[in-house]
């Protein structure tokens, strides 16, 4: 059996110091009314990072763009009111011993007509649209790119001005910088589309971008996946020769740590390896990754047939994971719904305690704290 101290050991990731290894992955919770992180929020964050959490990344927040956000009472990172908010989170998660980077967000075409803060503004997408074939928005002008780009390094700049210890750029799950990245949503014929060279220019542009916003030593983090809400078997490069191609030029650009978002941090990547995805970027790139997929869990979240979105989660095993770990396959591990569950998970698991861990039940995602 392995040793869970492996979770424990202090992490030094160029600028981002962390007490261990454990991250709280990146939940929405529409829980900010006018879009404000209010003093419910701040506890969330305060009671994980109180039980042990060593750098929380925030849900996604979304940056100063007219089309940025597509849901309901979804916390901005933008404004007056709003970054003192976020302010407030991270001063509680500091003063527990934590470290906090916000994820900067645009949902790209999955914006409906009808959502705040102007309800007339359409999804913006490269091609109008979320996935092949069909037109539901703004096909994005490259004016609309460049208000974009400037956009995620406003967020980025002011994250580290209100004391933030990096920024998530989420590039994920078939929000806007993975509509560019993904060939069935972009089908441009200028230099944002075509060949994944070009499919990735506007996320390398962001990068650079915020890059310069910050300096040379403020860590960024980009989250991606091969999986996409509208197509959860969907992969974007198929083998190590395809992900070298599409990572390297990422990794050039200014990402410090890449978050490779998976459903299952056990399954292998590509075959011939038992590496997983955030594996094989490590090997790769040569750059800090975080693993993260139903970590702690023994039931999906996401569905397998349609017929439900959440099934009761018990409490698993960390054998396999700690066994990676120490393996040096990735460096971080992201916990999600094991730590809306159950806020002091790494010190349970510190202490032998997993046979106590609440299961995750979707009426969970009700409550805030």
């Amino acid at each position: 059996m392995s040793n869970s101290d492996t979770l424990f050991r202090p992490a030094k990731l160029g600028q981002l110091e962390l007490p261990n290894r454990i991250v709280m992955a990146p939940m929405t919770r529409t829980a900010s009314p006018g879009n404000v992180p209010n003093d419910m929020v701040v506890e969330y964050y305060r009671r994980r990072a109180a039980g042990g959490t060593g750098l929380i990344i925030t849900e996604g927040t979304c940056i100063n763009h007219k089309a940025a956000n597509g849901y309901e009472n979804v916390p901005f990172f933008y404004g007056e009111e709003a970054l003192e908010g976020w302010k407030k989170v991270v001063d509680a998660v500091h003063a527990e011993g934590g470290k906090i980077a916000p994820q900067l967000w645009h949902v790209g075409a999955i914006r409906r007509p009808g959502t705040e803060p102007d309800k007339d503004v359409p999804g913006y997408s490269p091609s109008g649209m979320a996935k092949a074939g069909k037109v539901t928005g703004h096909a994005m002008t490259k004016e609309d790119i460049a208000d974009v780009v400037a956009a995620f390094a406003q967020g980025a700049k002011d994250a580290k001005a209100i004391g933030m210890d990096a920024i998530e750029i989420h590039g994920a799950h078939g929000y806007l910088i993975d509509q560019f990245f993904w060939e069935g949503s972009n089908q441009r014929d200028d230099e944002y589309g075509g060949s994944l060279e070009n499919r990735s220019r506007f996320a390398i542009e962001i990068i650079k971008a915020c890059r310069e916003a910050v300096g040379p030593d403020f860590p960024i983090i980009l989250r991606w996946s091969q999986w996409k809400q509208q197509d959860y078997p969907a992969r974007l490069v198929n083998n190590p020769e395809e992900l070298e191609a599409f990572i390297k030029p990422l990794s050039d650009a200014g990402v410090d740590i890449f978050h490779c978002s998976t459903r299952r941090f056990w399954e292998p990547e590509f075959e011939g390896s038992d590496l997983n995805l955030a594996g094989w970027v490590k090997k790769i790139s040569g750059k800090p990754t975080i693993t993260v997929g139903s970590v702690s869990l023994n039931a999906d979240f996401l569905p397998v047939d349609g017929t439900a979105m959440f099934r009761e989660a018990e409490p698993a095993s960390l054998d396999n994971l700690i066994q990676r770990m120490e393996a040096d396959e990735f460096d971080l591990v992201a916990v999600g719904r094991a730590l809306i569950a159950n806020p002091d998970w790494p010190k349970m698991v510190q202490e032998g305690r997993m046979s106590e861990m609440a299961a995750y039940e979707k009426d969970m995602l009700f409550k805030l704290v």
